[in-house]
Formats: structure tokens, C-alpha cells, sequence
């Protein structure tokens, strides 16, 4: 079946359209960058001494390795906590509520209902305005310079990154097999204690690309630490443009900077989930028709001794 029931494939016709609407919209993209590229070269834009200073040891060593620094330091410090507490959140909204009804069942309701709206307000707000709100606080508390900008960066990407992680495990534990529950049951696990130690381990693995992935929306949000004064890659290179007057050369390597480390966590995110799905084909082989005992090979019985 070449077509699936919702998508007719296209005929001739439609592809010959398709083929003349791409090229017209492949022109109209190349005579916009040609006019994007020849107003920049009107303003020198690519003159050669405006693009000297990055092959000058004392521009990376001022400015963009020091914001390179601090940017990593936001960003580790960030994804730590974010899994964390995104765990932790995870687990108070998957633990079921008891069927009998009694202070410990109106508690965690009650618990559970807390979580619930923390985690979908810290997804509501803006990141932005989260760090905004904390550096005022600290501000406001003689906590304005020093850790603060950098509290009020990691705060707000923890925030919200948290909460992103919290409904990410959960959609894992959502699309694990309904009988593991009954599994932890059955060999006297309480509920919290099957969410911790059957269901939360397997669903933290199957999203793990998933999760690896959201480490680059956390490594990109700590630009808007600019905004509080902190000391990251945007931020500190800042200086140098004012001193060279190259601010669109200096955008043009801090981009190239983040496309190289945002690609190198892209394509580890593809390698584990290659590794993953690789495990999954060669858990072992399948037992045979009619043998309901599987593989008797096991370490140390020679295949086929069964005695």
C-alpha cells in the first residue's frame, strides 16, 4: 500500500506543482539572503578587521571562553537539579490514590492536586519572566550581584525544565504495560515503592533520548540569563563588540558555538537511542513454538541439557 487512508500519494500532476512551487520558493529564499548579504557587506560587515579579533588569543580568553564557562556551569547545574526534582514530581503525581477512604487518601489527593498545579503553572510562565521575578527578589534582598543572577538563571530554567521532565517521565510510566502495576502488588510493593522501583527505572529509560534532548533547550534558555545580568556566553562577550564594533561577527561565532554543541548532544541523544533499541532486538532469543519454558540455555547449562 503506497498511501496511507489520510494522504492520497500525488499524481503527476500534483507532483510537477510541487517541483515548480519548490523552485520558486527556493529563488525567492537565495534573492533574500543575496539582499540580507548585500546589506550587510554595505555596512562592512565582513570587512577582515572586523572578524581579526577571533584569531586574537585575548578575545577567547576575555570574553568567550569565560561566557563559554559560565554557560556550561548554568546549564550542569540546571539539568542536575531539573532531573531531580523532575523525578521527584513525577513520582508524587503517578502514586495512586487509596481506595479507602481516610486521612491518608485525603492527603495525597490533596498532595497530588498541589503538584499538579505547580507543575502546570512553571509550564505557563515564560522563562523569562520567572528569572526576571526571582532577580527582583534577590535584588530587592541586597542579593542583586555576587550568585544572584546566576541563582536567578538556574532557578527559572529549574522551574520550568522540572516540570517538562515531570510530564516526560510521566508519558513513559503512561505507556508502560498496565500490568506492572499489578506486578509490584503481587510481591507486596506498596504504591509508591512500585512507582519508584518498577515503574519510574523503565520509563526514565525509554524516554532517555527524549530527556538527553531536553538538555539542549536548557543549554539555549541560558542565554536569557542575559537579561539578568549574568555572566553567560551572550553577556560576557557583549564588551568585546562595543570595544571592536564587530557585534555581527561576534552573533555569527557565539551561533556557531551553540550549533556545535547543540549537535554534538543531538547526535548523542541518537546514539543511545540506537543503543536502546539495539538492547531491545537482543534481550535474547524467542523460545521456540509450544515451549512455554523459553531458552534453557542459561549461563553455565549447555544448550539443550535440561536435566
Amino acid at each position: 500500500m503506497s498511501a496511507s487512508v489520510l494522504f492520497d500519494a500525488p499524481g503527476p500532476k500534483a507532483r510537477r506543482r510541487y517541483a515548480i512551487f519548490g523552485v520558486i520558493g527556493g529563488l525567492v529564499f537565495a534573492a533574500i539572503m543575496a539582499l540580507v548579504i548585500w546589506k550587510l557587506a554595505d555596512k562592512d560587515q565582513f570587512a577582515s578587521y572586523k572578524w581579526k579579533p577571533f584569531i586574537e588569543w585575548s578575545t577567547w580568553k576575555s570574553y568567550i571562553l569565560p561566557g563559554l564557562r559560565g554557560t556550561l556551569i548554568a546549564a550542569a547545574l540546571a539539568i542536575v537539579i531539573s532531573l531531580i526534582l523532575g523525578a521527584a514530581l513525577a513520582m508524587l503525581r503517578l502514586v495512586e490514590v487509596p481506595t479507602r477512604k481516610g486521612p491518608a487518601a485525603l492527603a495525597i489527593r490533596a498532595l497530588r492536586w498541589v503538584v499538579t498545579a505547580w507543575v502546570e503553572l512553571t509550564r505557563a510562565i515564560p522563562v523569562l519572566l520567572m528569572m526576571l521575578f526571582i532577580f527582583g527578589w534577590l535584588s530587592a534582598h541586597g542579593q542583586g550581584s555576587g550568585s544572584g543572577p546566576l541563582i536567578a538563571t538556574v532557578a527559572g530554567l529549574v522551574f520550568y525544565n522540572s516540570s517538562v521532565i515531570c510530564e516526560v517521565i510521566r508519558s513513559g510510566v503512561d505507556q508502560l504495560p498496565k500490568g506492572q502495576r499489578e506486578a509490584g502488588s503481587s510481591i507486596g510493593l506498596s504504591a509508591g515503592q512500585t512507582v519508584r522501583i518498577i515503574l519510574l527505572p523503565q520509563a526514565i529509560t525509554a524516554m532517555l533520548p527524549s530527556l538527553i534532548s531536553q538538555v539542549i533547550v536548557v543549554l539555549k534558555d541560558t542565554a536569557l540569563g542575559y537579561n539578568v545580568l549574568y555572566n553567560e556566553l551572550l553577556y560576557r562577550s557583549k564588551p568585546a563588540t562595543s570595544l571592536n564594533g564587530n557585534i555581527f561577527a561576534m552573533l555569527v561565532v557565539l551561533a556557531a558555538i551553540y550549533i556545535v554543541i547543540n549537535y554534538a548532544i543531538s547526535k548523542l541523544a541518537t546514539w543511545v537511542e540506537r543503543r536502546l533499541q539495539a538492547r531491545g532486538r537482543n534481550t535474547g532469543p524467542a523460545a521456540p513454538a509450544g515451549d512455554p519454558a523459553g531458552p534453557t540455555n542459561a549461563p553455565g547449562v549447555p544448550a539443550g541439557d535440561t536435566a
